[in-house]
C-alpha cells in the first residue's frame, strides 16, 4: 500500500520559510539501505520516518541525503504537525521513540508546538585544525558537545555575513558547526547559523537540535530560562527555547506544504520490530 508522505516547513508560520522536512509513515521499518535511498531521493535536510506503536506513540528515525542522524528538532516538529493535521494522532501529547530514548511533542495555544529535548551544553575547547580558517571568521569562544562545535562570534553582522569554505569545513570531524552571536534586532536574544557539509547539508535552514546547545550557552551567559533565537539562514526561522535542567523545550510553528503518497515499494527490514526505535 502507498505510504503517506508530507512536506512540512518547520519553525516558521510562513510558507516556504523555516526548514522543510519530509515525513513518511509506515506500519513497519523498511530496510536501512532503502531508508538511506529515500533520504537521498527526498533531498531535504531531513526526512523523518515514522512507524505507529500506539494511538499517540511512534517510532522515529531521521535521514539526511547522506546519513542517518541521532537527533533532529525540525523534522520532529514537522512530524508532530503532520500527524495532527492529517488525523494520524489525537490532539494530545505525542511520544516519539528513537534509538537514544524518547521525546515528546505538545500542542500549545496559538499553533505552537513544543518539543521536549535533552540539553546539549558545549564545553570550551581549542578549535580543531582548519575550523576557523574554513569559517573565515574571528572566534570569541569555541566549544564542543557530543554532536557539534559551537563558535561564538563578536556580532550579529558577522554571523549573517559568513561565507564558509564548505569543502574545508567538511574535513572537520563532527556532525556540524553552530555559529552564533548576540542578536541586535531587539526581538531575539541570539542569532545562529548551522553548517553540516560532512552530513550532506552545507547550511541547514533552522536546526532545532542545535538550540539544545544554544539554549544552555546563551541562557547561562544572559541568566535567562526562556530565550528567543533566530537562525539567520536564507529561509530563516525562530525557535523559542526554555531551559529545564537536563532538558530543553523547543517551541515553534509549522506549515503544511504538500500531502500525498509514496509510491516506491519499500524493501522491508529483516530486523522487523527489533530496532530500539520501534
Amino acid at each position: 500500500m502507498p505510504a503517506p508522505l508530507y512536506v512540512v516547513d518547520a519553525f516558521t508560520d510562513q510558507l516556504f520559510g523555516g526548514n522543510p522536512a519530509a515525513v513518511c509513515l509506515f506500519d513497519h521499518w523498511p530496510s536501512d539501505e532503502w531508508l538511506h535511498l529515500l533520504g537521498r531521493e527526498m533531498n531535504l535536510s531531513e526526512t523523518a520516518v515514522l512507524i505507529r506503536r500506539a494511538e499517540a506513540e511512534f517510532g522515529l528515525r531521521w535521514f539526511t541525503p547522506a546519513v542517518e542522524v541521532d537527533l533532529c528538532g525540525h523534522a520532529t516538529l514537522a512530524s508532530a504537525h503532520a500527524l495532527w493535521e492529517n488525523g494520524h494522532a489525537p490532539w494530545t501529547v505525542i511520544t516519539f521513540h528513537m534509538r537514544s530514548g524518547a521525546l515528546t511533542a505538545t500542542p500549545l495555544p496559538a499553533g505552537e508546538i513544543e518539543l521536549d529535548f535533552p540539553a546539549k551544553p558545549a564545553t570550551a575547547c581549542a578549535p580543531p585544525a582548519g575550523l576557523i580558517d574554513a569559517l573565515g571568521a574571528r572566534a570569541v569562544w569555541v566549544g564542543r558537545n557530543s554532536f557539534d562545535y559551537l563558535v561564538e562570534l563578536g556580532s550579529d553582522r558577522e554571523v549573517r555575513a559568513l561565507a564558509p569554505d564548505f569543502r574545508k569545513l567538511a574535513a572537520v570531524e563532527c556532525r556540524g558547526v553552530i555559529v552564533t552571536a548576540p542578536a541586535d534586532d531587539g526581538r531575539h536574544h541570539f542569532v545562529s547559523r548551522f553548517f553540516a557539509p560532512a552530513s550532506g547539508i552545507d547550511e541547514d535552514p533552522v536546526t532545532g537540535s542545535a538550540h539544545c546547545c544554544l539554549a544552555e550557552h546563551w541562557g547561562g551567559k544572559l541568566g535567562k530560562l526562556e530565550l528567543m533565537g533566530y537562525q539567520a539562514s536564507a529561509r530563516g526561522g525562530t525557535v523559542r527555547v526554555t531551559r529545564r535542567g537536563a532538558r530543553v523545550g523547543l517551541a515553534g510553528r509549522a506549515v503544511m506544504v504538500s500531502r500525498g503518497e509514496l509510491l516506491a515499494e519499500p524493501v522491508w527490514s529483516e530486523k522487523g520490530t527489533t530496532r530500539a526505535a520501534d
